[in-house]
């Protein structure tokens, strides 16, 4: 029977692919993360990591209940901007959620992190220690040059007041998107956060997350590497680490970035019990042109809804929207707004 539903899946996925059948999603709108004090944060985000506070809302009632999986809950959320890319933070008043493990490595399958492009990595280090961040990775490391597709890239995890990590990145001039460049002959830019290149998240089994992201919901795919050594394993602070990533973009917003780690194997599956206000929760919001549509595809998919179905929300700019909120392969829950 297993064996039935999983070739079922692969070819819903294969005729998806071959059709001319519109991607569900057209834009990462941003990348909301739970968090327990929104005033912390917020003064976090934006004096540490120079993001600004663009708007701020709190919310209740049935829509939002259907929509979350939590009964009863109020919450705030603050919408975040650095560069042209969003994050959205998220205090659950009521209900409060459960503690992040203080044990959570990289390699667990709930890790989710947002790459934070800086200009200057030393002087970006610099001021993370100065402000006195929980460190995640025991320094910069700068990915070798043998490695083709991610060489001369330097990188540093940390994390944020709840544990969540973080992740800021420099690319050399021959990688990533020309717009964190300074254009030859032009003026240097003297910003030390410039925006968001990617959220990455740890999945399983990269085609199973490519029959999701790529086949159902139409995102491309823009790069691939596998990383491994002795930089790597200090990056992630996992021993032994042996990645095979993937980079997929939409046409706007942040990419979503694959870690599928090859070893070691024994990260932690998703919390089968995960709720919206747990700590460890993270939610990529997704623009799309017709949530109904995707709502059926998805059903099809035999994916885990998280809302009821597709909830209809009143926004205050855009009128009525629906929404839905799925998880991926491997739990990690994204939300699927109407533009």
């Amino acid at each position: 029977m297993l064996r039935r539903t999983f070739i079922s899946l692969v070819i819903f996925c294969g005729a998806l692919a071959a059709s001319d059948h519109p991607p569900l999603v057209t834009a990462v709108d941003s990348i909301g993360l739970t968090v327990s004090d929104l005033d912390r944060s917020v003064d976090f985000y934006s004096n540490v990591l120079s993001f600004k506070k663009v708007s701020e809302t709190e919310v209740d009632g049935p829509e939002y209940e259907h929509l979350e999986g939590v009964f009863g809950l109020r919450m705030r959320t603050a919408r975040m901007r650095l560069g042209n890319e969003f994050i959205e933070l998220t205090e659950f008043l009521a209900p409060r959620g459960r503690p992040a493990p203080v044990d959570a490595k990289a390699n667990d399958r709930w890790f989710q992190h947002i790459a934070i492009i800086t200009s200057d990595m030393d002087r970006a280090y610099k001021w993370l220690r100065a402000n006195r961040v929980q460190h995640a990775s025991s320094g910069p490391q700068r990915l070798p040059d043998w490695n083709k597709n991610a060489g001369g890239i330097r990188a540093f995890y940390f994390r944020d007041p709840d544990g969540h990590f973080l992740e800021i990145l420099a690319f050399p001039p021959d990688k990533g998107n020309r717009k964190w460049h300074v254009a030859p002959g032009g003026p240097k830019n003297d910003k030390l956060f410039l925006g968001i290149d990617h959220t990455a998240i740890v999945i399983s089994d990269t085609d199973a997350s490519l029959g999701f992201y790529r086949d159902v919901l139409g995102l491309q795919v823009a790069g691939q590497s596998e990383n491994y050594g002795p930089e790597q394993e200090r990056l992630n602070n996992v021993f032994g680490a042996r990645l095979r990533i993937t980079s997929l973009r939409t046409a706007a917003g942040p990419g979503v970035e694959f870690l599928e780690y090859l070893t070691p194997s024994d990260g932690r599956p998703y919390p089968l019990e995960e709720k919206a206000n747990d700590l460890i929760h993270w939610q990529t919001k997704f623009l799309g042109t017709n949530v109904a549509d995707a709502a059926r595809d998805l059903q099809k998919f035999r994916s885990t809804f998280i809302s009821t179905g597709v909830v209809e929300l009143t926004d205050a700019e855009s009128g009525v929207r629906n929404s839905i909120v799925v998880r991926d392969p491997d739990g990690h829950p994204i939300q699927l707004v109407q533009q």
